[in-house]
């Protein structure tokens, strides 16, 4: 839950790096946010009234940390423009999340697993 608070803290920054952790950890806890908030909509009778405002309420934060962990791979924060392709896109922008990040400082900061360490 800390991964994700400090992404909602941090909702605006584009600078610096995100480790894997991070962003994945932040995507484990919104994807089952929106599917509950999706579930209590059709509930409620007000589909997709809720899930829009989360969805609107978390992109900025969502976006930072995307550009973050492109960052951290080396990849400028343009490199997400990639996922607008059509599937293609898509599978593109998942392996560059999931591949490790520079292990030493690179050019937009220090390795945050050095800092964590």
């Amino acid at each position: 839950m800390n991964y994700y608070l400090d992404v909602i803290k941090r909702y605006a920054d584009f600078q610096g790096r995100a480790r894997r952790q991070e962003y994945w950890m932040f995507l484990l806890w919104n994807i089952p946010i929106v599917i509950v908030l999706t579930i209590l909509d059709y509930a409620l009778g007000s589909y997709p009234v809720l899930s829009w405002i989360y969805t609107l309420a978390v992109f900025l934060p969502s976006l930072g940390v995307s550009v973050r962990r492109l960052h951290d791979t080396g990849k400028s924060g343009w490199w997400y423009l990639i996922s607008l392709i059509p599937f293609i896109g898509f599978i593109w922008m998942l392996i560059l999340m999931a591949t490790e990040g520079d292990a030493g400082p690179n050019a937009y900061g220090p390795s945050p697993k050095q800092i964590a360490a």
